[in-house]
Parts: C-alpha cells; sequence; structure tokens
C-alpha cells in the first residue's frame, strides 16, 4: 500500500487586508509584536486597550494606527476584516475571541491556539511578494529559523523586480503568444538582464531591458559571472554566488572546487570541468577565455565558479579581458579567499595594531627568480604574509626571506584544506618551514602565513612543524650513518 500524504491542520491562504480594519485588543509587548507584524501589510490597524505601553504608543504614532483609548467592548470589532486578542490576560482574550466568531470575525489568540480560528505565519517580506511559513504546531521558534533561512536565500531585489514584472504581464499576455515564446520571455527576464538592473538598483534600466526584451525576436544575450567559491566550505559560498548558480545554464568550474559546491547549481544546468591542479591542466587559460567567450555568444548564464575569490591568484583578468573584447556582458562575485579562511582557522589576526598593518598575498614560485620581489621589504619591515601553493618550494621561500633579513624566529602557521572539516594545521618559525617539503602526507591545498602576527594565533589545535623537521634530521643523520 503507497504511503499516505500528511493531511494539513491549517490551510494557507492570503486574506486580502488593502484599506480593511484589523483590530488588535491589547497594550502590551504581544500588541505591539503583531501590530509591527500587521504594520508590513497595507491593512488599518484599530487598536484598543485602556493601558497601552509607552512602546505601542511611540507605535501607534509612528504608524497612523487607529488607536481606541477605552476598556474592550465588542462594538470595538465592528467592521474589521480579522481580530488578534493579544491583551495578555486569559479572560479578556477569551472574551474578544467569542465575540468576533459570534459577529463572524476571524480571530488569533496570542499563545492561545485553542482559541484561534487562523495562525499567523513566520513571514518573509518582499513585498509585493510574501513568503508565510507555518509549523503546525512545532513552535514559533522552527518557523523563525526557516524564516531566516529562506529569508538569507531570497535578494533584496526580489520585491522591486517582481513589481516591475506585474507592470509587464498585461504586454507579454497581448504580445506573445502563449508557450515557448511567452515562457522564454519571462525566463530572460527574471534570470537576465532586467533581474541584474533591479539588483544593482538601476530601475530605469532595468524597465528599459524589459521592453526591449518583449519588443525582441532575438534569443537573450548572455552573461558570465566570474564566481568565488570561497575555501572549501559550502557555508561560507556568499548568498549571491548561490543565486547564481541556481540560476545559471553551464557551470564552469576549477578543479579545486568541491564537488558539493558545483552540487549547489541548478540540476539541470551544465557542468564543464576545466580545472588546473599541479602538472595536470584539463585546458589552457586560451582554451577557457575562448569558451567563456562562446558560451556568451550562445545566450547561456554562466557561472565560472573560481576557487577562493576570481581576483585572487585566479587569472580572471585574463578572462574579463577576453569577455570586454568580444563584447560579453560578465560580472564579479566575490568569495572567501583562502588567507582568510587559514587565518580563522587559527583564529589568527592578519593585522595586529602595534605589530603589522599590512599584509601581502603571494605564491611560493613568486620567490624562485634571481631577484627578491618588491614586497619582500614589507615582509622584512613587519607585514603580514600570505603564500598561496607554496608547500613545494617551502624551504626555498623560508630561505630566501632568512637571506632577505627576516628573522628565522619569525612565527608562521599553515593550514591545509583550510576551512573544511578534514583541515590540519601546523605551526611553528620560519627556519621550521622547509620540513613542509618533505610531507608527502599534505595533499590538500597549502596555505602559509609568515609574519609577526601569527604568534597572536591559537596553537591549541595545532601540530609543531618542529618535531616533524627534528624527525627529517633524525632519518637523514641515521642514513648517513648507515652509508
Amino acid at each position: 500500500m503507497p504511503q499516505a500524504t500528511p493531511k494539513l491542520n491549517a490551510f494557507p491562504v492570503f486574506m486580502r487586508v488593502e484599506g480593511e480594519a484589523v483590530g488588535i485588543v491589547g497594550g502590551g509587548e504581544e500588541a505591539l509584536a503583531k501590530a509591527r507584524l500587521l504594520a508590513q501589510s497595507s491593512a488599518v490597524l484599530r487598536i484598543v486597550s485602556d493601558a497601552a505601553s509607552a512602546d505601542l504608543l511611540a507605535f501607534i504614532a509612528e504608524t497612523g494606527a487607529t488607536y481606541i483609548a477605552d476598556a474592550y467592548d465588542a462594538a470595538h470589532l465592528a467592521g474589521a476584516v480579522m481580530v488578534f486578542a493579544a491583551s495578555g490576560n486569559e479572560a479578556l482574550d477569551r472574551r474578544v475571541a467569542g465575540d468576533a466568531r459570534r459577529l463572524g470575525i476571524p480571530v488569533n489568540a496570542v499563545d492561545r491556539p485553542e482559541l484561534c480560528d487562523f495562525f499567523t505565519p513566520a513571514l518573509v517580506n518582499r513585498a509585493p511578494v510574501a513568503i508565510a511559513i507555518g509549523t503546525e504546531g512545532a513552535g514559533p521558534v522552527l518557523a523563525q529559523m526557516l524564516r531566516s533561512r529562506i529569508d538569507r536565500m531570497l535578494a533584496p531585489s526580489l520585491g522591486p523586480l517582481a513589481a516591475l514584472a506585474a507592470s509587464f504581464r498585461g504586454a507579454a499576455e497581448k504580445l506573445l503568444p502563449k508557450g515557448n515564446a511567452r515562457r522564454r520571455f519571462w525566463s530572460d527576464f527574471f534570470g537576465g538582464a532586467p533581474a541584474r538592473a533591479v539588483e544593482a538598483g538601476e530601475l530605469s534600466q532595468a524597465h528599459d531591458a524589459a521592453v526591449g526584451l518583449l519588443l525582441s525576436n532575438e534569443p537573450a544575450s548572455g552573461h558570465i559571472a566570474l564566481v568565488g567559491a570561497g575555501p572549501g566550505a559550502e557555508d561560507l559560498l556568499t548568498l549571491r554566488a548561490h543565486r547564481l548558480l541556481m540560476e545559471a545554464d553551464v557551470i564552469v568550474h576549477d578543479a579545486l572546487v568541491p564537488e558539493a559546491i558545483v552540487a549547489m547549481g541548478r540540476r539541470d544546468a551544465e557542468r564543464l570541468p576545466v580545472g588546473k591542479r599541479k602538472g595536470c591542466h584539463s585546458k589552457s587559460q586560451a582554451e577557457i577565455n575562448t569558451l567563456l567567450v562562446e558560451l556568451g555568444h550562445a545566450g547561456k548564464r554562466v557561472v565560472r565558479l573560481k576557487s577562493g575569490d576570481p581576483l585572487v591568484f585566479g587569472r580572471a583578468g585574463e578572462e574579463m579581458a577576453a569577455l570586454r573584447d568580444a563584447g560579453v556582458a560578465y560580472e564579479v562575485v566575490p568569495g572567501v579567499t583562502a588567507a582568510f579562511a587559514a587565518a580563522a582557522d587559527f583564529e589568527l589576526p592578519l593585522t595586529l595594531r602595534g605589530v603589522s598593518s599590512s599584509m601581502v598575498f603571494t605564491t611560493g614560485h613568486d620567490l624562485k627568480g634571481n631577484s627578491l620581489p618588491d614586497w619582500a621589504k614589507l615582509a622584512i619591515s613587519g607585514a603580514t604574509v600570505a603564500v598561496y601553493m607554496g608547500r613545494s618550494v617551502a624551504a626555498e621561500v623560508a630561505g630566501r626571506l632568512i637571506e632577505a633579513g627576516l628573522s628565522p624566529d619569525t612565527a608562521v602557521a599553515v593550514v591545509e584544506n583550510a576551512s573544511l572539516a578534514n583541515r590540519r594545521r601546523f605551526h611553528g618559525t620560519l627556519a621550521d618551514l622547509p620540513s613542509l617539503e618533505a610531507r608527502a602526507d599534505l595533499s590538500g591545498p597549502v596555505m602559509t602565513i609568515i609574519g609577526d602576527a601569527v604568534a597572536g594565533a591559537n596553537f591549541e589545535r595545532s601540530e609543531p612543524l618542529a618535531a616533524h623537521r627534528q624527525e627529517s634530521v633524525a632519518r637523514a643523520a641515521a642514513q648517513g650513518v648507515s652509508q
């Protein structure tokens, strides 16, 4: 037998309240909470209390709600489309509920579900779009948690975008036949230039873009979003990045972007791995540039997922230049770069008053040339240095910096797989750093942070690099004796 679908004990509806009276009986916190909730609508609030609190009186003065400063009487409910019994007094709330039912008015009694004809949901307001969340007795805490989660998922621009869509509904139904043409218009409206313009606050430009879509027979132009996927943890992805992933036709992603983040995209989106790992490049940068231009010219909405932040060692500059030259629209969505994630894993202040007031982002390969790069002087003068992809050249990094004058005792923090559950943390000094090269067990991306500010980190969950360094020295000495 198939399992029966659970039945709802309360059926969710939206009640029209524009210009209608809504009664609230009570003068304390419960009444104020309901008044604030109802103030998000265009209802006319009628608040009845002979002892309203100062906060409620201030709310009434601010919003222009109708205030009846009198002891409650059933006549105060006349003409209301709904009533809230919010006095905090059980006897009075029961009286209000009974009067409302006798008058045929739906009633809600705060914290007294047995007296309620309806329940107030947790509300996500993106007027004219509203999402109401009810939990059927599971409690207001769960409803508020769900409301908070949904609120974060929805762009603040959703309301203005919905209002703009409403203004075009009649024209779309008049000018576009039912079926593919109309569906394509709305798909391009909510996922294309009009939506992007509204999100940027350019309402006039959004209106013009919508008119262009309505009058054009051409397919929508493509758009490329260069998106920072962050250091690896899914919950460090930005809300904007998540929304773009959910709208994407194609997801072009690097090898270091975890599958869990790629999977956050639209289920039917095409996924194209173009990743680069050390010694294994699936596509050259020129090929990636060409691919992005081709997808843009084909009218695709593309998310180009890059590990960390696209503007930090992500070669975004080359991709942006190619897209500009080809006339393809694009945007950049920042992500949490690995240096920040590694610092958070160590509770490490990257800048510290009186110790370090500047930062350097670099790769270990910057120190492989014959001359020191300009930033080395900053390191010697106290800047915090974040070294990306530096495990295989750790000895060279340490040696060159020590030769340049940086103290061998300068503090060092190392994180493998920053932000992830399987991260590993190590600490020591610049003199200990060369031991990283011998660590074949470090297969994930490694971030190294060097500087006096590192001494302020929390090393309780970290392994000392010196221990491995001493083991390496002992093994080398033993091998020398045996030979």
